[in-house]
């Protein structure tokens, strides 16, 4: 095996880094453990919550059941918001420093998250009774606070502000940290994609076993707002040696501020969009990302909530079912931080997950006996490899698009060009949910009235064929960028980037990118 297609060691890929790249990502890694914990118990918790509380309320009121229609519908708007979040960002990394921005959004995300649990005790609710499964039935969720369920719907999307802020912006700090080098970009975003998984697997797992069953839905996020704090502390210790923000617009006054931030809202987006839509380069990563990250949110947040309602009798269960996802993303960003110097673009592990998403097809056929938890846990080892796929594909596509728009960035003063692609794609993908989500929600709630809470039939069009067109688009988009008929292209269109794709040996890797930074530094000294 050839110097230039060797594989890396972890210890190896780690010398890539200097020290202060290594102080920043240790910060940086643990703020997202922190974060991803409390997301878990978070969305997990609410989810969870909003759909116990509708069937609930339907059962109390004697009329048809709506859950998945609201349920929908809630986590629809939630994804709407996001999209002001995620491209908000775009100006805002130009003003401020990336670690700013992402810590503050942290603690707002922190506030938005107590909400829910400080009504929920002002209108009576209480933390789960021990043994109350036991003495009244697992169907029975009176010790819920006594507000309207539907006031689920407005806090979700203040959180989800904040939310799309964070996610967006985690995608985005990585160039900071390290500059625009392909090879440290695949690394580092491998190794976060790694830690962020091991504690999105941990934390899925304690809310489904752990915290809803001992602190009931309606209290098991209490651990969200503090693990935030956590995770803004982190991440305001970063340091930041490849900061591209521009500081201007200082002498303006607040109002002025906010116009401008209106106008720099609507250029961000079709920037975003500009970029990806006219240049062969960059159109595929609407289907090649957006596509794929809507497959992958659906089946986690939509198709496992299904499954654990209306197949396991559980609610909660679907974080056991997301905890298997985890893990297969886990091991995807694992095989991308082993492999990268074998597998040089995202395409092959593009079409692996395209490949991948065919698995869902068992879903409609599948029959489990209700009340085992065993059958969960099943659910969670079929959703592992088509997560692996996804996640492996995330992390490359997250690189390659650091990299590619990395040389854009002094270009522009007033909109980060990575950051209006990447808001661009992740609110197509949210726009996309939006719409998505509460139409199929209402779909499975009239086949579940329709067949006595039996939803196999509906699932055969919402998994198996839907999933199966978003595959093929998926697998033909790969084929769209110069030199991506052969199984594992070279390199993707005749890109000019700052890195060396095949270097000769590591020690000369790391002289180089040694060298690179310490211009770098030199240079933002003056």
């Amino acid at each position: 095996m050839s110097e230039g297609k060797r594989q890396w060691s972890v210890a190896e890929s780690w010398r890539f880094f200097t020290a202060e790249e290594k102080r920043n990502m240790a910060f940086y890694i643990a703020g997202i453990m922190f974060y991803k914990f409390g997301l878990e118990a978070y969305n997990g918790s609410i989810i969870a919550l909003a759909t116990n509380r509708y069937d609930y309320d339907a059962k109390i009121g004697g009329y048809q059941r709506k859950t998945f229609e609201r349920v929908g519908l809630l986590q629809g708007l939630n994804q709407a918001f996001q999209c002001f979040g995620s491209i908000l960002i775009a100006p805002l990394i130009k003003r401020f420093k990336t670690r700013t921005v992402l810590a503050i959004a942290a603690i707002v995300f922190a506030l938005f998250a107590s909400l829910l649990l400080i009504i929920d005790r002002a209108t009576g609710g209480i933390m789960k009774p021990k043994g109350w499964d036991e003495e009244f039935g697992d169907d029975n969720f009176s010790y819920y606070g006594r507000y309207n369920t539907d006031a689920m719907i407005p806090i979700y999307c203040l959180s989800g502000i904040s939310y799309g802020m964070v996610e967006l912006i985690r995608r985005v700090i990585p160039r900071d940290i390290v500059s625009g080098n392909m090879q440290k970009l695949k690394r580092m975003d491998s190794l976060v994609h790694i830690f962020y998984e091991v504690t999105g697997t941990a934390g899925a797992l304690a809310t489904a076993l752990a915290l809803i069953p001992a602190c009931g839905n309606n209290q098991s996020f209490i651990v969200t707002p503090l693990l935030y704090i956590c995770a803004a502390c982190m991440w305001w210790m970063i340091k930041l040696p490849h900061s591209y923000q521009v500081e201007y617009g200082k002498e303006k006054n607040y109002l002025l501020q906010v116009a401008d931030g209106c106008v720099l809202f609507v250029m961000s987006a079709v920037k975003g969009a500009t970029i990806v839509l006219t240049s062969r380069r960059f159109c595929w990563l609407l289907p090649g990302y957006t596509f794929a990250l809507f497959g992958h949110r659906f089946l986690e947040n939509n198709i496992a909530a299904y499954m654990a309602k209306r197949y396991f009798g559980e609610s909660a269960w679907a974080q056991i079912i997301v905890a298997g996802s985890n893990f297969g993303e886990l091991i995807g960003a694992l095989f991308v931080f082993l492999f990268t110097n074998l597998v040089h673009t995202p395409i092959p592990w593009l079409r692996c997950d395209a490949i991948l998403l065919l698995i869902v097809w068992y879903i409609p056929f599948w029959h489990p006996p209700s009340g085992k938890v065993s059958q969960a846990w099943i659910a969670a080892a079929t959703f592992a490899p088509i997560s692996f796929g996804w996640a492996a594909g995330d992390v490359s596509l997250a690189a390659y698009i650091q990299a590619s728009l990395a040389r854009l960035e002094s270009q522009e003063n007033s909109i980060s060009p990575l950051g209006a692609v990447m808001g661009f794609l992740y609110s197509s993908y949210i726009v996309i949910y939006a719409i998505v989500s509460p139409l199929v929600g209402s779909y499975i709630d009239k086949v579940s009235a329709a067949n006595d809470s039996q939803i196999q039939s509906g699932l055969f069009y919402i998994g198996g064929v839907h999933f199966t067109i978003l595959s093929g688009i998926m697998i033909l988009a790969t084929f769209i960028p110069k030199g991506a008929f052969s199984f594992n292209p070279e390199l993707l269109d005749d890109m000019d980037l700052d890195y060396d794709e095949k270097p000769s040996s590591v020690e000369s890797e790391i002289a180089e990118f040694h060298q690179m930074e310490h211009f770098a530094q030199r240079t933002a000294s003056q």
